[in-house]
């Protein structure tokens, strides 16, 4: 069984496969139409077979996808996180590029290898590569891959930017407004205002910065979805199922809790505090949908989002550090190692019935 680290990453590298594989069998198809009949290509003498290019170029392009996707997974999105979005494009495209251009010759060698039915390190199999890279041939394959990397590229880039599937949000999933029931947390940090008077707001910006990144993973870990950076207040939510399942909307500050606590000796090296922080969860049934002009947007509309900011506000209340709602209580698996005590009711404006709050201790 695959861990939920593996997961995530599977689902994203192989977007990077998928789009590969796609314009490789438009390629081929392309391809196909403008060769006709001929047996051989016109600019290089190079034999050509329909079913080898398909087979060849496919799955070709599918494990090249595949590789893209692992480098940026496991190593240059981390290493130009902190660069400008052109820089990224600038060194990724032409890394990626030299890349492709190794891997064509190799495709060539092997297309050639099995039209001739030669080793392929084979004289004739040799010469032919050759040729075909002294042609504009080629160097258009170069180009055509080069531009449909930096297609893939700038969707990963554009996805960190809006938040981890906000994309497919964006391609009609709330075009049409849809009510659905979720789970929201507020998470605030504590003490922020003297925090920032304490260090500075430069200091303060970074260490915002260092913060939200720090929970990243236990987000996604949990199936979270980051919502709002408001401030110093991060509002994370999930689908109902996921939510629920394992507990994963608790789980989630367990998981944030336990990084900070791993972590608090780098904090205090470069900051002299460690920060804390406290969450409120509620449950309930929001207006989801895509708003704006100039710049779109996808919110939540509905009482759930406000009765969680104040939840969360009444942690300092009774001194919790997360309180969940009576709603929420009802729906989470109680053998789970976390236990819950009900510490009293909050009266909403123009509510007849007050909720009940429970306060989350962790084992």
């Amino acid at each position: 069984m695959l861990t939920r680290s593996y997961k995530r990453y599977l689902r994203q590298i192989l977007p990077f496969g998928l789009t590969w594989s796609f314009f490789g069998f438009l390629y081929v198809v392309i391809g196909v139409g403008l060769m006709g009949k001929l047996s051989l290509f016109p600019s290089t003498g190079m034999g050509y077979n329909f079913h080898n290019a398909l087979l060849i170029i496919c799955i070709g392009s599918f494990i090249i996808g595949l590789l893209q996707g692992c480098a940026e997974v496991f190593w240059l999105k981390k290493k130009f996180e902190d660069r400008p979005l052109w820089k990224k494009i600038a060194f990724k495209g032409t890394f990626y590029t030299i890349v492709i251009i190794f891997f064509l010759i190799a495709l060539s060698m092997i297309a050639n290898s099995l039209h001739y039915n030669m080793h392929i390190l084979s004289h004739k199999v040799l010469e032919n590569v050759k040729a075909f890279m002294g042609t504009f041939a080629f160097w258009s394959v170069v180009i055509y891959a080069g531009a449909l990397l930096d297609i893939a590229l700038f969707y990963s880039e554009i996805e960190n930017y809006l938040g981890n599937g906000i994309m497919s949000n964006y391609l009609g999933k709330y075009h049409r407004p849809i009510k659905e029931t979720r789970i929201f947390m507020f998470l605030d940090m504590r003490s922020s205002t003297s925090i920032a008077e304490k260090i500075g707001h430069s200091r303060y910006f970074k260490l915002l910065k260092k913060y939200y990144s720090d929970m990243t993973e236990a987000i996604l870990e949990t199936y979270g979805e980051v919502y709002q950076y408001v401030g110093d207040e991060i509002v994370v939510t999930w689908t109902m199922e996921n939510g629920i399942h394992n507990n994963n909307c608790i789980e989630c500050y367990r998981k944030i809790s336990e990084v900070f606590e791993d972590k608090k000796d780098d904090y205090i090296e470069k900051f002299g505090l460690v920060p804390t922080f406290k969450a409120g969860y509620h449950i309930g049934e929001v207006t989801t949908g895509e708003i704006g002009i100039i710049k779109k947007d996808i919110i939540f509309t509905g009482d759930v989002l406000n009765t969680t900011a104040r939840i969360q506000a009444e942690c300092n209340t009774y001194n919790a550090k997360a309180l969940v709602s009576g709603d929420l209580f009802d729906e989470l698996q109680k053998e789970n190692p976390i236990s819950y005590a009900q510490i009293g009711r909050l009266l909403l404006r123009g509510k007849a019935e007050a909720i009940r709050l429970y306060s989350v201790e962790f084992a």
